[in-house]
Formats: structure tokens, C-alpha cells, sequence
């Protein structure tokens, strides 16, 4: 028998094994460890016995339990979808302005709002209704097309320049320097004007700007610049901006003006439902920036 070999630094027994003049201690797992895991061993086995574990082609091992989530999920959803029963239906045969009348329908309504918000509204238009380039932000009291509840409602029912709605809200801000409708020094000029309606460093109003501004832009935006919701023209007078949320600059509004970006909206009328979408409409409504 060979002579075992004790560590001169730790004083512990190697195993014999070298690895380029490196030994191996011969440090046994504690006891209570080796148990421990074989325990864990021995669970793992009983519950894929127990429960659905195994994956099979089409389906999984049932368990001898014969225990289901999905049952158990769906037996949850029943009970949930009664206890709302008259509340949903009062949402779906009232009119907004009634639900927003009625202290608990309307908190109701608010409720199953925000879990619908945070589905299918919240990849777009942020987790806290805060927005994004290109997504408005639901918070304030700037809405391209109006922001009473019932046209809210309509938003979301129907989009905007939704292709799977013939009712969509549709507006398109014409390409007037991509499509040759005026000059680069008239698109400058206008932009200025633009920029001046809101205090934008580099703004100027001209009397040429204001005429090109009253013959290419007021008939969507207003005479003044102040939007026409019926269109879907923006306001030019603030310092809120779809595709700036940290505010615009003269090129900006130049590049805009040269070939503007638009949108898209879906429609949700046909996956959500009405008494879903006037859920939403109550709850975006009540964020603080509805009219």
C-alpha cells in the first residue's frame, strides 16, 4: 500500500490526483449535504409521479394527483367574470357620461381600465402613460383628436389611419418638400413662422411666413396655430411635440415640413369589445389630462 500523502500547507490528505503539480484535497462533502440533495433527488421523483411533468408529443403526464392549473385557472376566471357580471353589463348598455357619473361604476370601469392599459396600451404609450417619440402622452391636456371621453372612445375604437378600420381617424400632413409644394427657401420661411408660434430659438414671423403658414398650414392647424381636433391638426403654439417630447428646433419643424413622419394607430374595436374600450376610455380619461 502506498503511503497517503498529507499537505504541508493545510495539513489535509490528498486524493493522489495531480493535475500540473497541482493536488487534489481530500475534503469529503459534509453528510448533511449528501443527504440533503438525495432528498431533493427523491422529491423531484415523487412529484413528477404526483403532478403533470413530462412532455409528450401532444400532451403531458397527467399525475396520479391528477391535479390541472389550467383548471384551477379557469375556474378563477368564472368566478372573477360573475362577480363582475352586473358591473360589466352596466358598462356595456350605459352611455360614458353616465359611468363617469356614477362614483362606483365609474371606479369600476377605472379598475379594468388600467389591467387593459397595461396589455395592450402600455408598449406604445409607456407603463405610466408618459409616452415616447412618436407615442403621445396621455397625461396631458394636448390631444390631436380631442380629449373628452366619448372622443377617446372613438380613438381607441377606431384608430388612427388604422387599414383594418373604414371608420379610422385619418389625417395626412401633405410631403410638401418631398413632393415639390414649395420651394427649400419657402419651406424655411414657413418653419420659422412655425417655430415662432412657440418660442423656438430661430423663429420668426414674417409677413411672407404667416401668408405661406395661412395658405399650406391653417386649414388643419388653425389660423393661429392652435390645432383643429376635427382634423387631427396639432397645436403649433406649445412646446408639445410628437416626434420631440423634449421639444423641437427649427430643423426640426424644417424636416417635418419636407416629408412628415405619420403614425399609426391600431383599431381595437374588434379584439377588445365596447365595454373594454370604454373601461379604457374612463381610465386614460381620468390620468389627468381629459377635457
Amino acid at each position: 500500500m502506498s503511503e497517503k500523502h498529507i499537505d504541508e500547507v493545510s495539513g489535509v490528505e490528498t486524493t493522489g490526483h495531480e493535475w500540473d503539480g497541482i493536488k487534489e484535497l481530500n475534503n469529503p462533502l459534509p453528510r448533511w449535504w449528501l443527504w440533503t440533495f438525495y432528498g431533493c433527488i427523491a422529491f423531484a421523483i415523487g412529484y413528477t409521479i404526483a403532478y403533470p411533468a413530462w412532455p409528450l408529443i401532444s400532451s403531458a403526464t397527467g399525475g396520479v394527483l391528477g391535479y390541472s392549473s389550467r383548471a384551477d385557472l379557469n375556474e378563477t376566471l368564472v368566478t372573477a367574470k360573475a362577480a363582475q357580471g352586473d358591473l360589466l353589463a352596466q358598462v356595456e348598455a350605459r352611455p360614458l357620461g353616465e359611468i363617469l357619473a356614477d362614483d362606483n361604476l365609474a371606479r369600476f370601469a377605472r379598475a379594468g381600465g388600467r389591467s387593459t392599459f397595461k396589455v395592450y396600451c402600455s408598449q406604445c404609450h409607456g407603463s405610466g402613460a408618459e409616452g415616447a417619440v412618436g407615442y403621445p402622452n396621455l397625461n396631458d391636456d394636448e390631444w390631436i383628436w380631442g380629449g373628452t371621453v366619448d372622443e377617446i372612445f372613438t380613438t381607441i375604437s377606431h384608430g388612427v389611419r388604422s387599414t383594418a378600420d373604414t371608420d379610422t381617424r385619418f389625417n395626412e400632413m401633405p410631403r410638401f418638400g418631398a413632393d415639390g409644394l414649395l420651394e427649400p427657401t419657402q419651406i424655411t420661411t414657413v418653419a420659422k413662422y412655425v417655430a415662432s408660434l412657440s418660442g423656438i430659438e430661430g423663429g420668426e414671423a414674417t409677413p411672407e411666413g404667416q401668408q405661406l403658414f395661412a395658405d399650406n398650414c391653417a386649414a388643419c392647424h388653425g389660423e393661429a396655430g392652435l390645432g383643429l381636433k376635427e382634423l387631427g391638426g396639432p397645436s403649433l403654439a406649445d412646446p408639445i411635440w410628437l416626434y420631440h417630447p423634449k421639444g423641437a428646433t427649427l430643423a426640426d419643424i424644417e424636416s417635418q415640413v419636407q416629408k412628415p413622419r405619420h403614425g399609426m394607430m391600431p383599431a381595437w374595436s374588434a379584439k377588445l369589445g365596447g365595454a373594454t374600450i370604454k373601461q379604457l376610455a374612463v381610465y386614460v380619461h381620468g390620468l389627468g389630462g381629459g377635457q
